[in-house]
């Protein structure tokens, strides 16, 4: 079997809203699978779907090869959860609380001690588990808590927004975590609202919102869903903005506090080349012309669309409980 999560059409109701409506997900074993959405697009709600924490109303989901409204059990025995927020206790040393969560999968103590060690060593704290977790840096504590997630070497790890409130140092830590997880023949579903992390991270992406993936691929796919690339040019003039927009191939658009013009482009050298040409030609002086792919945070944008903020915090809010 090749994919480790599949769900088809898989709906969750609270009250009259669709937290999910009509979900379809495939990710491949020993990968990594992002899951972006704006605020109350159901990417938690999926996460718990799947987790055994919630169960669908609609549709088929499966974990490991296991049926998670029929066989809950099995599923749980394959799968770790990283929430939102750490689950560690900041009075005991690091390597006390993972003992402790071994304890609580009914590991041996020997065996929960063991287990301890080669987590410490894998997450980079051999030398700080002793210390009381309030000692901790952010990133620490959240490598920690991803190895309190690995108790039971799952197959299937769920990352729920994992580095919220890190700082890029700590950001750095996990992604680092998670790749060697993944090396490890790991499968991780990420869900992140950070685009960098989804790029960085992900072998592939679905967007959701409103309850249902409207977009999937690599994230080169997904960029080039967006027209492909761009021609940026900074002028060191504002008052030569617009006259720039002008020259660009296409439909150019305008940031006047960044004094850019970007328009979509065909073919990258050529569009270089004659831009550069044509702004020499009009005597506008520029501080920078580029060629670049869309990013991610373009995509997101372009695909979800503007936002409803009174409705999708209410639905992040039904979440959230």
């Amino acid at each position: 079997m090749t994919d480790a999560i599949v769900v088809e059409g898989a709906r969750k109701r609270y009250g009259e809203k669709w937290a999910l409506d009509g979900l379809d997900l495939t990710v491949g074993r020993g990968t990594v699978h992002g899951m972006l959405g704006p605020n109350g697009a159901g990417k938690t709600t999926a996460v718990r779907v799947l987790a055994t924490l919630l169960r669908a109303d609609e549709g088929r989901v499966e974990v490991a090869g296991y049926d998670v409204r029929r066989q809950p059990d099995e599923v749980r025995r394959r799968i770790g959860l990283l929430g939102q927020h750490a689950a560690l206790d900041e009075e005991l040393s690091g390597r006390q609380n993972l003992e402790m969560f071994g304890r609580l999968y009914h590991l041996g103590a020997r065996h929960a001690r063991v287990r301890a060690d080669e987590l410490l060593e894998r997450f980079g704290l051999g030398d700080t588990g002793r210390k009381a977790v309030k000692q901790y840096s952010g990133g620490m504590r959240r490598r920690l808590d991803l190895a309190a997630s690995l108790i039971t070497e799952p197959d299937v790890l769920f990352l729920d927004e994992p580095t919220t409130g890190l700082d890029p140092r700590g950001r750095t830590e996990v992604w680092e975590a998670v790749r060697s997880l993944v090396d490890g023949g790991t499968t991780v579903l990420l869900t992140t609202q950070y685009l960098e992390e989804a790029d960085q991270l992900a072998h592939r992406i679905s967007v959701i919102d409103r309850g249902r993936v409207i977009a999937d691929g690599t994230a080169d796919e997904l960029k080039s869903k967006t027209g492909g690339d761009r021609i940026d040019v900074v002028v060191r003039d504002a008052a030569q903005l617009e006259l720039a927009a002008r020259l660009l191939p296409g439909e150019a658009t305008t940031d006047a506090d960044r004094r850019l013009a970007s328009a979509p482009v065909a073919d990258r050298m050529e569009a270089l080349t004659g831009v550069v040409q044509a702004l020499r030609d009009a005597g506008v002086e520029a501080e920078d012309v580029a060629v670049r792919r869309p990013t991610l945070d373009e995509v997101f944008l372009r695909l979800t669309g503007p936002a409803d903020d009174q409705e999708r915090t209410q639905e992040h809010a039904k979440e959230a409980v």
